[in-house]
């Protein structure tokens, strides 16, 4: 009770001596460190773990240990779920979107923690999953609850999860701008004074938290060893196009074995499955251990046979159709590889695995290109960096993050223009065959997306059931003008539904239609029947705001009914529609 009175006071304190947007500068340097550590901790716990689980153990494809690493890392996660946490919330980005159209942008205490250690598990035990989301998630998570705690409004809490989300992405990366630009881009956060310096704040502090303590080998980080050359650009046009149908192939085939994976209802079957198809992926093709920088790395540093290493082609790598069939395998097996570590139950995300797919497109498509010598030869190294941010961008369908995390990464903006050209185009050969992304997708089917597009995004927020007006007087259809006479008396609205004993609705009768006849007395024996229309659409009690707008649009109507399994609920005006509307409009844009 003494807590809770000193919370208050200084809750009161604050409002009297620090304005809410110097207070909310000072909130966004706080979770962003609070997402630098969380980063830190995350990556040096999977990078150390990794090294573990591996020393001393030779990677042959004799090495059964890879069979079992990945069950184990399931079924413990598994354990972490169900007896510890208590949640099979899922941890990625998905689920902040989720977050932050339909729970006001709270996201569970638990996810401050819960995500971190579950991709520690996942990941450490080779899960092929990214760690970016599960950090996101952390970060998230922990900007919407000290944000709660401090009792702000729904914009602010909005802004302190974004801040969460960016300062993790910032310290993972050492990329302030781009963690500002996937906030704005795939969070969907509008740009505003109001957002934009916390999410810088936020950004720099969480790269420098872990800038300064993050282990060097850890840290993600690529030099560019050739210029950009003008004669370059067909090609890079032509791996724009690849990097767009493999973003595509990349989200159905995770859509796809996702849903297959829903299907299976009993968590350990889907742990025992998914967790021997994992084993035999890794047993075989050891470069889909874990997130896969590692492999990105080496195969930027000309390190082939670390590529190569323990596989069934290792001996190979001066083969160059086994070359080809090799790297031109994990393009196709790392979003399988994810897709199934995270249906059997795995923490992760599909960041990395995008990352590592286009890596490994880039350096296929440039070492076929060099080898059969069809023109000059062509740069490995920008093909493998810009094929990177093409997928990415490709496959989150945000095209401005995908450039500029590769830019920061690399420390220069030598490659900008190619970048801009082959992720443009990736997202362009993307939009026209899949509307959604990958993380999107789901949201938009149940109509609970936001997006930039204010309407749509007030809409999304908006709730059917918080406008159905149930004040309306109503009428059984057996009655008559008399009848209708003595509810009208007692009503202060002009319309009236006509219902049967079972409630469900027949006509509705207008007072326009009878004020002429209601004080005939000869014309009280007119049956309802006579006197009701059928209205011009009704609203089902599970249309989405936009339906519900485009019947109002379509009918021309004021007031139209809302009916569950054919019963009448009640009835939607477009005044009342109006009003809520503004005051959404208000809550999610007011500066």
């Amino acid at each position: 009770m003494a807590k809770t009175t000193r919370w208050r006071r200084f809750l009161i304190w604050r409002l009297r001596h620090i304005n809410n947007q110097n207070f909310m500068l000072i909130l966004s340097v706080f979770v962003g460190i609070a997402a630098g550590i969380t980063a830190l901790i995350l990556k040096t716990a999977v990078y150390h773990g990794r090294e573990f689980l591996l020393d001393g153990i030779e990677w042959t494809y004799q090495n059964y240990l890879f069979f079992l690493y990945p069950m184990i890392g399931l079924g413990v996660t598994l354990i972490f779920k169900k007896y510890i946490i208590r949640d099979f919330v899922k941890h990625n980005i998905t689920s902040l979107l989720q977050a932050i159209s339909k729970r006001n942008s709270i996201v569970k205490f638990h996810k401050t923690y819960s995500s971190v250690i579950g991709s520690i598990i996942t990941a450490g035990f080779g899960g092929s999953i990214g760690l970016e989301s599960p950090i996101i998630s952390s970060g998230a998570a922990i900007g919407s609850n000290v944000a709660r705690n401090f009792n702000l409004n729904y914009k602010e809490i909005t802004v302190m999860l974004a801040c969460g989300a960016s300062g993790a992405i910032a310290a993972i990366f050492n990329t302030p701008i781009a963690a500002i630009v996937f906030a704005l881009e795939v969070l969907l956060i509008d740009l505003s004074r109001f957002s934009l310096i916390p999410l810088l704040m936020a950004s720099v502090s969480g790269a420098i938290t872990t800038k300064l303590f993050l282990d060097e080998n850890i840290l993600i980080e690529f030099a560019i060893t050739s210029p950009f050359v003008v004669s370059d650009i067909p090609f890079f046009i032509l791996l724009g196009i690849l990097s767009g149908l493999t973003s595509v192939y990349f989200t159905r085939m995770f859509l796809w074995i996702e849903n297959k994976f829903e299907q299976i209802k009993l968590l350990r079957n889907k742990m025992l499955i998914g967790g021997l198809i994992l084993g035999i992926l890794i047993f075989y093709f050891p470069a889909l251990y874990g997130e896969g920088y590692n492999m990105v790395k080496a195969l930027i540093g000309g390190r082939l046979n670390e590529v190569f290493h323990s596989s069934l082609f290792e001996n190979y790598t001066h083969v160059w159709f086994m070359v080809i069939i090799f790297i031109g395998a994990m393009v196709f097996l790392k979003v399988i590889a994810t897709s199934i570590t995270l249906g059997a139950g795995g923490v992760g995300g599909i960041f990395a695995p995008s990352v590592f797919t286009g890596a490994m497109l880039g350096f296929v498509f440039v070492y076929t290109f060099n080898y059969f010598e069809l023109g000059d030869p062509l740069d490995a190294n920008n093909y493998t960096l810009v094929g990177m941010a093409s997928v990415l961008g490709g496959v989150l369908q945000a095209p401005l993050t995908g450039i500029f995390l590769i830019a920061e990464i690399t420390s220069g903006y030598e490659l900008i223009v190619p970048l801009m050209l082959s992720t443009t185009i990736s997202y362009i050969t993307v939009k026209s065959i899949q509307g959604e992304s990958i993380i999107t997708i789901q949201l938009a089917k149940k109509g609970e997306l936001i997006t930039h597009n204010k309407d749509r995004a007030v809409l999304t927020f908006m709730q059917l059931s918080q406008v159905i007006e149930k004040d309306l007087k109503s009428i059984n259809e057996n009655a008559n003008l008399e009848d209708l006479v003595k509810v009208i008396s007692k009503s202060k609205r002009n319309i009236y539904p006509v219902l049967t004993q079972e409630n469900y609705l027949v006509g509705v009768v207008l007072l326009d239609d009878v004020r002429e006849i209601m004080f005939n007395t000869e014309m009280y024996s007119t049956p309802i029947s006579n006197l009701m229309i059928m209205p011009p659409a009704s609203i089902s009690y599970k249309d989405t705001m936009e339906i519900v707008l485009k019947k109002f649009t379509e009918t021309g109507a004021w007031n139209l009914p809302v009916i569950s399994k054919g019963k009448y609920v009640g009835f939607v005006s477009k005044s009342k529609l109006f009003t809520a509307y503004r005051q959404y409009l208000v809550k999610i844009t007011a500066d």
